[in-house]
């Protein structure tokens, strides 16, 4: 029952924005428990990593770091682009760049699940861009923002720290120490990150309902390109270093997939709901398709283990005769 759900999360997604939409007030009047919901996620994200996920980091770290330079140099810079190409405003402008600017998704690690891809690596590259992210986020949008709009560098540093660092951390230690109780929820937990994502997805369209015809279409365009590139630039750019078709398949979702929760909530606090929009829709689009790309490279890849494994049995029966 609950995996049925979290795999039903995109269409949940769009069914809340729809309800958010219509029922404006209700949600609009819930904007206090985004930051909340979002540390809340990032305590649960936290629960999930245990001292052996760490050893994973350390002991390759090589495609780690190709995965999260794609994220912090490619994104933010895709962001702008799209930006300035579609001619976004700059409260727009200003939300894209945060969410590129952001760390990989927690959802990412699911669906590379459901890709058959490096769960472990995925899990590796969402940690290391988490921490790393806390320093890198602020200061990607002061240099690629500071021109244009006023960013509170050391805010949003404080913010991150607050919302993201402290409730892993306080989320790993919980983990660590009472790791059996942990375990006997273990099942429960995705439901509930899940549960907060929809959650801060219904009030971010409420917020921006009035200008969400306005600028909805055009701003999807630019979500849509976003995260399309992003898939692709980590693909192709892992490939490059000579990387297996499980691990580019691995990285290039972790790339193309942002932590849109955390963007949302910085774009509200520091710049406006109208910064947070692109986050709301990345957070809604990013799980479809990545559902879609698990669901064809997964497969494929059923395909291929198909073959290798005939291919063996073949090789055995003619060594037989």
């Amino acid at each position: 029952m609950l995996a049925r759900f979290n795999a039903l999360f995109p269409l949940w997604a769009i069914l809340i924005a729809v309800v958010a939409f219509l029922q404006q007030e209700t949600f609009a009047a819930l904007s206090t428990l985004i930051v909340p919901l979002l540390a809340t996620v990032m305590f649960i994200m936290g629960l999930t990593l245990k001292r052996s996920d760490f050893t994973t980091l350390w002991s390759d770290p090589k495609p780690v770091l190709v995965g999260v330079c794609c994220q912090f140099l490619v994104m933010p810079l895709i962001a702008l682009t799209l930006a300035n190409l579609l001619q976004l405003s700059a409260q727009l402008t200003a939300g894209m760049v945060l969410v590129g600017s952001c760390a990989g998704g927690t959802a990412s690690n699911v669906i590379t699940y459901l890709a058959k891809g490096d769960v472990a690596l995925s899990i590796s590259m969402t940690i290391a861009s988490t921490l790393v992210g806390v320093l890198a986020t602020p200061l990607l949008c002061s240099f690629y923002l500071a021109q244009t709009i006023e960013v509170d560098t050391l805010g949003l540093l404080f913010s991150i720290v607050q919302v993201v660092l402290l409730p892993v951390t306080a989320g790993f230690l919980v983990n660590h120490y009472l790791g059996s109780q942990v375990d006997r929820m273990a099942e429960l937990l995705p439901s509930i990150a899940i549960s907060g994502i929809l959650f801060i997805i219904g009030i971010v369209v409420a917020l921006n309902a009035d200008t969400l015809l306005a600028v909805g279409l055009l701003t999807l365009i630019a979500v849509i390109l976003h995260n399309g590139c992003g898939l692709m630039a980590g693909f192709y750019i892992s490939r490059l270093f000579g990387y297996d078709l499980k691990r580019s398949h691995t990285i290039a979702i972790e790339v193309g997939m942002q932590n849109s929760g955390l963007g949302v909530t910085l774009a509200l606090e520091f710049f406006s709901a109208t910064a947070a929009l692109p986050g709301a829709i990345f957070s809604v689009w990013h799980n479809i398709s990545g559902s879609l790309l698990a669901s064809h490279w997964g497969r494929k890849r059923d395909s291929l283990d198909y073959l290798l494994r005939d291919n063996e049995h073949s090789l055995a029966d003619a060594d037989k005769k």
